[in-house]
């Protein structure tokens, strides 16, 4: 008999043999043998993006405004962990434009002080900080001509609306939208952590 190490499948038990059927010459020990082998189990599998088979179309958001009531072992039950939960509370989405409206890079290392559970607000929490503190020493330095400073200015509104834009878009995927050489640095930050 081969291991079968596959997910999900059956327990052992279903396609273990028999032993061989031995008569015996006492009676009491000739009667047929009854195995009952214990159910099977069935896992559960949560689709996290769809709406599976519930009735709103916003399936996945409630998850971030719900109490959760229900509390076993050391904490929530399995069925309460959800990849969207925030330290603070607020929706993930939200937070994570946050990190680009709050005045940055003030609101990037105010979640980076605040946010120890959601690794999605963190990296745009650190893109944030690390692309509006290098955006502020240009401002800097160019701030000896008002021209550049208001082209400066209009690019940095531009540049806030469009990454606060894609952190609000990508949140329901968790995807990162990364902008050049500080996205990656924010990435690799995040993943050293």
């Amino acid at each position: 008999m081969a291991a079968n190490f596959a997910p999900y499948q059956d327990i052992p038990e279903t396609e273990r043999a028999l032993s061989p059927r031995i008569t015996s010459p006492r009676a009491s020990l000739d009667r047929t043998r009854n195995v009952i082998s214990p159910p099977t189990r069935t896992y559960e599998q949560h689709d996290y993006f769809g709406a599976g088979d519930n009735d709103s179309p916003d399936a996945e958001r409630v998850a971030w405004t719900a109490p959760q009531t229900s509390s076993t072992g050391f904490g929530r039950s399995r069925q309460d962990v959800d990849m969207f939960t925030t330290s603070l509370g607020w929706r993930l989405d939200y937070e994570a434009c946050l990190a680009y409206l709050l005045l940055p890079p003030a609101g990037g290392v105010f979640l980076l002080v605040m946010e120890h559970q959601s690794d999605y607000v963190r990296f745009h929490a650190w893109q944030s900080s690390l692309l509006f503190a290098f955006v502020f020493v240009i401002h800097i330095i160019f701030s000896w001509s008002s021209f550049i400073s208001w082209v400066l200015f209009l690019g940095d509104l531009v540049g806030i609306a469009w990454l606060t834009y894609r952190a609000y878009l990508d949140a329901a995927t968790l995807d990162r939208y990364e902008v050049p050489f500080f996205g990656p640095l924010a990435s690799s930050i995040l993943d050293d952590e």
